[in-house]
């Protein structure tokens, strides 16, 4: 049995397959109806509006319909589409067993423990015939497949054929009115529309289940009698046939298989059985340990099976349907109905070659399951699971090639598998001694070699060598010098393609593609939720595969995607061009022509084929989200560009390829006020201040404007900003501009116009206006002039003034890309040329400001710019003027070109893609806390702590991420203008590394530092400064989390460096609690021995319980002070130490106070509360330092570190790149 599907739920009394779509409905007797996808292995949905179990259900063969019938005595027809019951039929009076919809006509057959079969349509949704005549329980009932019959079992030990011919006759209208009229008559006269045409007797107990053969008269059956019976049938009468014998309990449900001549039965005694149909013996039994089965069901289109038990259901096959096929050169050599054929994909002639002997055993799976040729001698090997394994050799004459009756004694042999190695020679896998064994063409065994895994199966690896699949690996083998050639760790490989050229291999497993080179160098893998059945290398060094319902490619990137969508699954032998050749379920080559163009366009890409990628763009091969999506994704939104006509996604794509003109010819068509703005953003960055202007202007967003211009110098530009700011009358605005001109006086008299009188005379007063000044002053008045701060220079509100006026910011001059131009006329329009000196000309005027007659008060004020450069220029009047200029008498205008076009064509200057931010890179792959915080995502940090190490509190590790962050990084002042340029320090930097390739970053806290650290926290501890020690301890434990070592061994010492300090901050905050407690002399002696159960150095440990010692001893605690000098005497104390410690276990006597400490009883302390934690009482610990706390503490914080929350989960520190894989 090959499981391809599996449940756990309540106990499944009814199945039902859909026929098209992956679909099974289950019904459980906790009344609810699943519906699952059995490919993807998801719940689709569920109904449960029944009232009690749900025994029998059943999906329409074409409508969008199930039947589901239960307990509480009603049949509910749903739509699954609407997710909804439509209605519910309403007649038997007890529980119904089973529901089918007719195939053909708008019937429901249901039988019920009522003793009665109902026949209901469920168009007019009335109940048409009922069947009586079963004197118990009905348990099922069912339409035959293509006559006009009903079967139906019941617990009175009968089986009953019902011939329902005559309420077809009365459904479908008659034609004539001579049969009109007799059915009239049969209708007043009590016509019977259904009649019993069989009753099959012989079980000996009740039925529990019959069904028709789809093509034979054939009925079988099955009882609580533990037997299956076989019936057949004629015009006139029905007879058993025989008896099946074997089932150890009742037989819930029997039926013939539609594709083989079987039958399968499943019981009550936890098996399904299957039987041959022919000879009418057992051939297979499949248990399950713990639940009995209900019910079957078969797929009525797929050789697909199902099974319902107590605690789900089964999906299953019973036999593989993969043909096994080689492929050699022009040939296809495959196995078809016991026979070897050959197939030539260039004639696409098919030719029967030799038969293939069929197995001894009745088992199921015992067909050929793998196929080997050897082309020179042509030769074949033969694998299949008969005998637990075995091989078969054939050698093909050429003179039988075409006859196919030629027989032959194949050479066998035992062996899981065999695949030629050489022309003549054959490896075959002996598992028991888990060697090769090499044979010749006589079966005769040449060599053995040792495999160097446990392997359970072999593949061709090229001539000598095998490539031996384990269970997590596969790795080649190298048979002449028994060599190991290469190792990969894959999830279990089911088969293995080789390309044409064998320096690529595909291994596909059942969820998974994995991609490498011919020394099995990982590539790429490939994830499928949907299971992968085949795969072939096209001549492009594109793999393309299939899964049960598509075919795929992928690329040598690991970029993949759908060619195509498939009705059922085939197996793929070879692609050529835009064909591939397959292999169907039933052994028929067949060709599908595919769309390659896709695949073809992203591997242009990939390679870097821009010549083949200009010319499928050119013929408009492609199209659609995906492709775009895919451009943008891979940085080739330029080329995303010429794909578009939607002018937001070309505004978007433009923007990001940095294409002004394009942006700007796309904001115009949108007009929004957003793109306007994003346009400006993207304008400034490139330095374009003329496109900034137009942006700006088209959005009315004056401060900006006026902004623009002080940064660029343009204070001509600006006191017509100003002279906009009065005529709109914005007071703000008119302020702003007059303090970006240094114009004092205009200040000025903008803050007498508003009223602001003190701000005026103080203005005029500092800037050494006088006579404004003392004008000023005389309206204010006597007492009411503001009084200047006297002996202080005062600093001046004025702007530097601009050298020049800035235009656009020179470009790098660089080489034009092959999508520049190349492009231009790929375009959605012919007109983009004249689109961008639009866009970039001279109707840049003030044509949208919101000006009063500004014509009249601007007389010049038009803002033009040069095509390309963008330039800002004056006013050509004013120009003129200046220079005195005379117009030349020249002759009529040829047909120049346009200077934009001209420069287009020959030196576009083109800004320098932004490259990705070495920060980013940084935190591109990594997982290591220490490097995100060294990035600034400091986000990103916190959430790897939280999730590896439980860190909640993050206020103790803030100056650290600080720290770590600036110390990555160093910054340079280019010139004044311009902004700090940040640079990103990395590790191990040398002049000769490449500039493509970032190290990991520099960081500030080194593992070596902690030595330092830990050696100062011993020091203060040894000189009994302990706050000062628990403080470095402290600092250790907050530094490790942001740590980076670089081997395994680092990691293994940075952890016992956590242990280390876990357990001297928990002593030392034991002490410091005990020295704060002045009163309580019971808990000062507890704390002080708690204190001794710390893992320690020696030396602390010496002074700890000397301490301890001395405390038990002066509070009368004498037996437990001499417990401690003992320890203290096993410590190699000095001699003073040594003689206090003698004297005191002389002086020992009974303890005077009973304390919470049992030296017997080993115990660890309460990082919280500080009591001891004996073994075998509940503990919780810290996920970081391991701190152990009583169980109510889970979920604070740890008091040790300070840092992690008690109790939570985690994954485990991660402070190295070797310990991720």
């Amino acid at each position: 049995m090959l499981t391809k599907f599996e449940t756990k739920s309540n106990r499944v009394k009814g199945l039902s397959f859909h026929s098209k779509r992956p679909w099974i409905l289950a019904s459980l007797h906790s009344g609810v109806i699943q519906l699952w996808d059995y490919r993807m292995g998801t719940l689709i949905d569920r109904f449960d509006e029944h009232d009690g179990p749900v025994r029998g259900v059943h999906f329409h063969k074409s409508q969008p319909l199930f039947v589901s019938g239960g307990d509480d005595y009603k049949i509910k027809v749903w739509n699954y589409k609407t997710h909804r019951c439509l209605f519910t039929l309403l007649g038997h009076l007890d529980y119904i067993r089973t529901v089918q919809f007719h195939d053909e006509y708008p019937w429901i057959v249901s039988a019920s423990d009522d003793q009665t079969i109902r026949i209901w349509n469920w168009q007019s949704r009335n109940c048409i015939s009922v069947l009586t005549g079963h004197n118990h329980y009905v348990m099922c009932a069912s339409f035959h497949p293509k006559e006009d019959l009903v079967v139906s079992a019941s617990l009175d030990q009968t089986v009953r054929v019902w011939d329902i011919g005559a309420l077809r006759k009365k459904t479908v209208s008659p034609a004539d009115d001579i049969l009109r009229l007799t059915q009239m008559n049969s209708d007043l006269f009590g016509g019977v529309d259904a009649v019993v045409k069989y009753v099959l007797e012989g079980h000996d107990r009740g039925v529990n289940w019959a069904s028709f053969h789809p093509s034979l008269p054939l009925i079988v059956s099955g009882a609580d009698d533990r037997q299956v019976k076989l019936w057949r049938m004629n015009d006139t009468k029905a007879w058993e046939v025989d008896t099946l014998r074997g089932h150890m309990n009742n037989v819930s449900c029997v039926m013939f298989h539609a594709k083989q001549d079987i039958i399968v039965s499943n019981s009550e005694d936890k098996s399904i059985r299957i039987w041959d149909a022919t000879k009418r013996t057992g051939v297979q039994t499949f248990r399950r340990e713990h639940d009995r089965f209900w019910i079957l069901a078969a797929h009525p289109e797929m050789n697909l099976l199902a099974a319902g038990h107590d605690s789900g259901m089964i999906v299953f096959k019973l036999e593989r349907e993969r043909p096994a096929f080689a492929v050699s050169g022009d040939s296809l050599l495959f196995v078809k109905d016991r026979f070897l054929r050959s197939f030539e994909f260039s004639s696409g002639k098919d030719t029967q070659l030799i038969p293939i002997r069929r197995p001894g055993s009745v088992s199921l799976n015992q067909g050929p399951r793998s196929l080997s040729y050897s082309p020179t001698e042509n030769a074949v090997l033969v694998c299949s699971d008969a005998d637990g394994g075995s091989y078969e050799l054939y050698v093909v004459p050429k003179e039988s090639a075409g006859r196919g009756d030629y027989a032959q004694d194949a050479k066998k042999g035992p062996g899981s598998s065999a695949v030629f190695v050489a022309r003549n020679r054959f490896a075959v896998l002996d598992k028991s001694t888990n060697q090769a064994l090499v044979k010749n063409l006589k079966n005769e065994i040449v060599k053995k070699s040792l495999l160097p895994i446990a392997t359970d199966s072999i593949f061709y690896a090229g001539t000598g060598n095998l490539l031996c699949r384990a269970e997590d690996r596969v790795v080649i083998f190298d048979l002449q010098q028994r060599l190991l050639l290469g190792e990969l760790q894959t999830p279990a490989v089911k088969y293995i393609v080789w390309s044409g050229d064998m320096e690529s291999i595909a291994l596909l497993s059942k969820h998974a593609i994995v991609i490498a080179n011919k020394n099995l160098v990982h590539r790429c893998t490939l994830h499928e939720t949907i299971r992968v059945k085949s795969g072939a290398w096209d001549e492009n060094g594109v793999f393309i595969y299939t899964t049960l319902n598509h075919i795929k490619y992928c690329l040598p990137n690991g970029d993949n995607g759908i060619i195509k969508t498939l009705d059922v699954p085939i197996y793929i032998t070879k692609v050529s061009g835009t064909k591939i050749f397959c292999l169907d379920r039933d052994g028929k080559s067949r060709v599908i022509t595919i769309d390659a163009s896709e695949y073809i366009f992203k591997l242009a890409l990939l390679r870097k084929r821009y010549d083949h990628v200009m010319s499928m763009i050119k013929s408009s091969q492609l199209c659609g989200q995906a492709v775009i999506a895919y451009l943008q994704q891979k940085g080739f939104p330029e080329v995303a560009l010429h794909f578009v006509k939607d002018e937001r996604t070309r505004f978007n794509l433009a923007l990001e390829s940095g294409n002004i003109q394009i942006a700007v010819a796309s904001a115009k068509e949108i007009d929004e006020k957003d793109h306007w703005y994003r346009l400006g953003i993207e304008a400034l960055r490139q330095g374009n201040t003329s496109i900034v202007e137009y942006a700006y202007q088209r959005t009315k967003n004056f401060e900006r404007l006026s902004f623009l211009y002080l940064v660029t110098g343009n204070k001509e530009k600006l006191s017509k900003m100003l002279r906009i700011a009065e005529i709109k009358n914005d007071v703000m605005g008119q302020f702003h501009n007059a303090m970006y001109l240094g114009d004092v006086k205009e200040r000025v008299k903008i803050l007498e116009s508003t009223g602001h009188l003190p701000l005026a005379y103080v203005t005029a007063a500092t800037h050494g206006l006088t006579e404004d000044a003392e004008r000023l002053a005389a309206e204010l008045g006597e007492g009411n002039v503001p009084n200047l701060p006297e002996g202080r220079t005062s600093s001046l509100l004025v702007p530097p003034p601009p050298v020049m006026c800035a235009g656009d910011w020179p470009l790098l001059r660089v080489m034009r890309g092959i999508f520049e131009g190349g492009l231009d006329t790929v375009g959605r329009r012919g007109d983009d040329v004249e689109e961008d000196a639009e866009a970039a000309g001279a109707e840049w005027g003030d044509e949208d400001l919101d000006i009063v007659n500004v014509d009249s008060v601007i007389a010049n004020g038009d803002i033009t710019g040069d095509g390309e450069d963008g330039d800002v220029h004056g006013e050509e009047g004013d120009e003129e003027g200046g220079w005195e200029l005379e117009d030349l008498e020249l002759p009529p205008e040829a047909d120049t070109p346009k200077a934009a076009s001209s420069t287009r064509g020959t030196a576009m200057f083109v800004a320098p893609q932004p490259g990705m931010p070495v920060s980013q890179i940084w935190t591109q792959k990594s997982s290591l806390a220490g490097e995100h915080a060294a990035a600034g995502n400091f986000d990103t940090a916190m959430r790897l702590l939280s999730r590896q190490l439980g860190i909640k509190n993050f206020a103790p590790l803030k100056p650290l991420f600080m720290d770590i962050h600036t110390g990555s990084h160093t910054y340079l002042r280019a010139f004044a203008s311009a902004p700090v340029v940040q640079l990103a320090v990395e590790k191990g930097w040398t002049e000769l590394a490449s500039p493509n390739v970032r190290g990991p970053p520099a960081l500030v806290f080194k593992f070596s530092q902690m030595d330092d650290k830990l050696k100062a926290a011993y020091r203060a501890t040894t000189e009994g400064k302990f706050p000062d020690a628990l403080r470095q301890f402290m600092s250790i434990l907050h530094t490790i989390p942001l740590l980076v070592v670089d081997s395994r061994r680092e990691v293994d010492e940075v952890k016992e460096l956590i242990e280390i300090a876990k357990e001297y901050v928990l002593g030392l905050k034991i002490e410091v609690k005990r020295r704060d407690l002045k009163d309580d002399p019971v808990r000062q002696m507890e704390l002080a021995a708690y204190f001794t159960n710390c893992k320690l150095q020696k030396i602390h440990m010496r002074l700890v319980l000397s301490s301890a010692m001395s405390i038990c001893f002066t509070k009368k605690n004498k037996a437990t002070a001499a417990n401690f000098a003992r320890m203290l005497l096993e410590q190699s104390p000095n001699e003073s130490m040594a003689k206090k410690a003698r004297q005191v276990i002389q002086a020992a006597a009974a303890d005077e106070t009973e304390l919470n400490y049992d030296f017997r009883n080993p115990f660890v302390v309460c990082g919280a509360t500080f009591v001891p934690i004996y073994r075998g009482q509940r503990d919780v610990s810290c996920p970081y330092c391991g701190a152990r706390f009583l169980p109510t503490v889970e979920g604070q914080v740890c008091n040790i570190c300070e840092l992690a929350v008690v109790g939570a989960d985690a994954s485990g520190l991660l402070c190295s790149p070797t310990q991720v894989r």
